[in-house]
């Protein structure tokens, strides 16, 4: 990215506000591919009530950030955009930073970030990112978008889909339940490992795996199932 056009990018994300920072992010992250997100898929993701939700809508939409029609939804413009994916660099960045510089556990990250995020500069951001060797994912496998804003694409299944007989290597968990993660780190179920499908999940029962390694079988909850992200063993 030419460094004219970084700090063009980063004035505008400064010249937000947390909240809106968070709302913008947010729009990003609860779209779905081809769709926009509804006022109340908003005001529920971020804990705020529907008519705060559509207040700040009309406040991005007038700075150029987002667009919002009460019968289609509301989504990002490429500014929009660009902005999201640099408070997700920036959450991720941290993440990472977090975990192998500070010692803090995959459960304990997410909320750290979450309040550290607003007030990196771009320098310290470019100083995590080589510090810790240029890395292309983040604690939970999620990929850190490049200073371009280029985000990766994932091609993972969750574990509750899995079918018996099938090697399987985890590739990215959810971020958003820390008791879950700690589960996960319980199970050893972490970023690598690779189990082995004994059974599948039937009428909403647990998945039976084996973690390579280990000599008995697991029962993992569907609930947990459903957070982990895995593809085919090479």
């Amino acid at each position: 990215m030419p460094k004219t056009a970084g700090r063009e990018k980063a004035s505008l994300r400064s010249s937000l506000s947390p909240a809106q920072q968070d709302y913008v992010k947010a729009l990003y992250q609860l779209r779905r591919e081809g769709c926009t997100v509804t006022t109340s898929e908003l005001s529920e993701g971020l804990g705020v009530s529907a008519a705060s939700a559509v207040q700040m809508l009309a406040k991005l939409t007038a700075m150029g950030l987002a667009t919002h029609d009460r019968y289609h939804g509301a989504g990002l413009t490429r500014s929009g955009e660009a902005v999201a994916l640099e408070m997700i660099r920036h959450h991720r960045l941290i993440e990472m930073y977090l975990a192998e510089a500070l010692g803090y556990n995959w459960d304990e990250v997410h909320e750290e970030a979450e309040r550290l995020e607003h007030h990196i500069s771009e320098r310290m951001e470019e100083r995590i990112f080589h510090l810790l060797g240029r890395p292309a994912i983040d604690p939970h496998g999620d990929p850190i978008p490049t200073r371009g804003g280029e985000l990766r694409g994932q091609r993972y299944r969750p574990l509750s889909e899995s079918r018996a007989g099938e090697r399987l290597v985890v590739r990215r968990v959810s971020d958003r339940e820390p008791d879950k993660l700690r589960e996960l780190a319980r199970l050893g179920l972490t970023l690598g490992t690779e189990v082995e499908i004994v059974g599948e999940s039937r009428f909403e029962g647990p998945v039976s795996i084996r973690v390579a390694g280990r000599p008995r079988s697991l029962r993992v909850p569907l609930g947990i199932a459903r957070i982990v992200f895995l593809e085919a063993a090479a």
